[in-house]
């Protein structure tokens, strides 16, 4: 929150923020940083305001930058403060029949010893701790040395010191610094930095970031993102005594801001706020943030200027981005979906509560130190509700949309009460900014040179697929690399109920599409096609290659009335969920109650599964089986045969291996493309030769990216030129020998590839 000029300097307010209560304290105009560990004074000053306030979880000093004190560090000072009106309310600890009930003479003593004590509870219970501890053993001295009357009335007093000892003693602050107190000196407050260390938010945003590294955990990697050289963050991958999760710690640069440039931004954005966008403008997000990032230079300037505060180029760039993504755009998730080894973020209710968590490329899962706040939380759930122009509410608590800033694309899922019963919570699918292509997977190890051999060789035979797998396993970027072997020319239609298929890459790559957007499974009421109209709509606007999403619902029918039409014509490919060629079956015939006999319609099932270590901590995703579907049966494809295995995950070797129909050449679907192209009826050699071809020219292009550090081999431009030069080849020679050989292709594109790396264009 901001507190309005002229509030009252350390006044507090208590807020409500989803499920917790905030305690804001104004240090506006305080010449000092706040700070509990180091002052007593700002640590007396909390402690009264939760005896006030005794229901907080959190505490926030406002200042120009905020200081927030998160759930366990509140909890250990409110134990102070209502330890404290306990002696005092309580126990009266202060009344003379608690100090000195035998002894009247004593009770002036006393009073001031307790006095003393409560006094520096507020202030520094530890060197109240220490002091009562030593007024302990002073007392049992003293009750040794008394008469027999003497000692009924010290010992009162010497139960009651004990009885506050063993309190104060049981408090989680006491309990945090009873490792360090034999080198603790009296007075000495930097105890008190192992146990509050508040986490720095700049004014301008409401997401908490950890930024302390935990003193006992182990450094093991550090990187730099960036979306730009003025906008970059530093990444550091920690472990941590025994958790099985890492801890992604990142330092965005909004966090590393000067005091002056932090003011900068809050004035700026208070101005912004009132200007947010209206909800028809959210539609075109990349024209909107380059409005505002136009208008954010402006005001900075005008403000820079007004508080004679020197601003360079890159200076005023970053500060205009920082203040474009805190106030219409997405805050730190931004920030996160730079980090190109990022898979998925998710935010789990309640979400001010809960550390983000990520899966890393190379990392697995991470939980990381952002805290979002309630704040931000509905405040991305309002524009994702007015990107996708879909209801979020209780009558339609869930919500799928995308996310796309600059060349960064995101999936993002969405759901609140009472489906979540703790609020909102999301879950971002991070895309990469190009499509996955069969090289880089080689590289990856998602799939091996002979395999992308065989798939190309399916694509271009135009076989109907269904690309399989359980969540997270790959399934959506083997679906777009898949679709980068479909020549060019080839008009495709792509049907989507989330946007996730890379189509603007494609189409800059002078891919001929037609996208298609339907309505989600999960949507009751929607203005928007369903998924099965816009399948059967598909088939009446021209010769194409299909594409579809995924198959989760009922579209599966009028899938398969595509596939039967589409078989012989061009590629029909999809997404299912399945980690086997049966659960395929199964999930299509039982559950989505597509006839058996349409299912053979399908000729290839690809199963991608992720693969886990043996400690479990490590998983890999892979390609584990290509299956072909055979058309001989009738009720029951497992039992009767209907699936034959044309490539079979070794899990030994962690790779496909071929099976006995593949090299025999008794796969029916290879037969079946063989039967339409001349020269390779009947002649399984030249058909295999084919298929190993197209594997060797996908192994040369990520072993030349290798050797020549020509990263940008790997990627879809270069993909799609290889493709072509591959098919253009092939007619060629087969035009001068009648078929396609190996021996004749692979050397004439590997000069067409020495060309293009002399032109040093990739």
């Amino acid at each position: 929150m901001n507190f309005k000029e002229g509030t009252a300097l350390y006044s507090y307010e208590s807020q409500r923020e989803g499920s917790e209560d905030v305690l804001y304290v104004n240090y506006l105009g305080a010449p000092f940083i706040p700070s509990i560990a180091d002052s007593p004074e700002v640590m007396e000053r909390t402690v009264d305001a939760l005896i006030e306030n005794p229901n907080v979880s959190r505490i926030v000093f406002v200042q120009q930058k905020n200081y927030n004190y998160d759930f366990s560090e509140t909890s250990s000072l409110l134990e102070i403060a209502q330890l404290y009106v306990y002696l005092i309310r309580q126990e009266r600890i202060l009344s003379r029949e608690k100090l000195a009930a035998g002894n009247e003479q004593l009770f002036s003593q006393r009073y001031n010893e307790i006095f003393s004590f409560l006094y520096r509870l507020k202030k520094d219970p530890v060197l109240a701790y220490v002091e009562l501890r030593n007024n302990l053993v002073e007392s049992k001295v003293m009750l040794e040395r008394l008469g027999p009357q003497e000692k009924i009335d010290q010992g009162n007093y010497l139960r009651l010191i004990e009885k506050i000892f063993a309190m104060l003693q049981d408090c989680r602050m006491i309990q945090g610094i009873l490792d360090y107190l034999k080198d603790y000196q009296k007075g000495d407050r930097e105890i008190y930095h192992k146990i509050l260390e508040p986490d720095v938010i700049p004014n301008f945003t409401f997401t908490r970031l950890v930024s302390s590294i935990p003193e006992d955990a182990e450094i093991i990697d550090q990187y730099i993102i960036s979306s730009e050289d003025y906008d970059q963050s530093t990444v550091t991958i920690l472990k941590k005594g025994n958790d099985s999760k890492l801890i992604y710690h990142i330092v965005p640069p909004e966090n590393s801001l000067g005091e002056d440039q932090n003011r900068l931004l809050n004035l700026a954005r208070n101005v912004l706020i009132e200007h947010q966008p209206k909800a028809e403008e959210f539609t075109d997000t990349e024209r909107t943030r380059q409005v505002f990032f136009n208008i954010a230079k402006d005001l900075l300037q005008d403000l820079a200027q007004n508080q004679s505060i020197s601003l360079d180029y890159s200076d005023l760039n970053k500060l205009s981005k920082i203040l474009v993504r805190h106030t219409i755009g997405f805050g730190l998730i931004e920030v996160l979906l730079q980090d190109k080894n990022i898979q998925d973020i998710v935010l789990n209710a309640p979400i001010p509560m809960t550390n983000i968590f990520l899966r890393h490329q190379v990392y697995d899962e991470c939980y990381t130190n952002i805290l979002p706040s309630q704040e931000d939380v509905d405040s991305w759930a309002a524009k994702f509700r007015m990107i996708s122009g879909r209801p979020l509410d209780e009558a339609n608590p869930v919500l799928d949309t995308q996310l796309e800033i600059d060349k960064m694309r995101a999936r993002i899922a969405i759901i609140q009460q009472p489906l979540s019963p703790n609020g909102l919570a999301y879950a971002i699918r991070r895309h990469r900014e190009e499509p996955w292509t069969f090289p880089l997977f080689i590289k990856n190890r998602m799939m091996n040179p002979l395999s992308a051999g065989l798939m190309s060789f399916l694509v271009d035979g135009a076989r109907t697929m269904l690309i399989a797998g359980t969540r997270s396993s790959g399934k959506t970027s083997l679906l777009g690399s898949l679709m980068l072997e479909i020549l060019p020319k080839v008009r495709v239609i792509v049907i989507e109920d989330s946007l996730e298929l890379p189509l603007d890459a494609l189409r800059k790559l002078n891919y001929d599409i037609l996208q298609m957007k339907v309505r989600s499974a999960l949507l009751k009421t929607t203005n928007e096609v369903s998924a099965d109209d816009g399948i059967r709509t598909s088939l009446r606007l021209g010769d194409s290659s299909l594409i579809i999403g995924e198959v989760r619902s009922v579209e599966a029918k009028a899938l398969y009335e595509a596939m039967r039409v589409g078989a012989l014509a061009n590629t029909v490919a999809g997404t299912i969920h399945g980690a086997s060629p049966y659960a395929v079956f199964d999930r299509v015939v039982n559950d989505l109650e597509v006839p058996a006999t349409s299912f053979k319609a399908t000729d290839v099932i690809a199963v991608a599964n992720p693969i886990k270590s043996p400690d479990g901590l490590h998983s890999w995703k892979r390609l584990l089986q290509v299956s072909e579907v055979r058309k001989n049966w009738k009720n029951d494809p497992l039992e009767e045969n209907g699936f034959s295995d044309l490539l079979k995950y070794n899990v030994e070797k962690d790779e496909l291996e071929p099976s006995e129909d593949l090299i025999n050449g008794e796969s029916e679907v290879v037969k079946a493309v063989a039967e339409n192209v001349k020269g390779w009826a009947g002649n399984w050699d030249a058909v295999y030769d084919n298929i190993l071809l197209r594997a060797k020219i996908k192994e040369e292009i990520v072993n030349v990216a290798e050797k020549t550090g020509r990263e940008g081999m790997l990627e879809a431009p270069f993909n799609v030129a290889a493709n072509q030069a591959f098919h253009r080849i092939s007619d060629d020679v087969a035009r001068e020998v009648g078929l396609p050989l190996s021996s004749r292709v692979f050397p004439e594109w590997q000069r067409w590839l020495n060309q293009e790396i002399k032109k040093k264009v990739f």
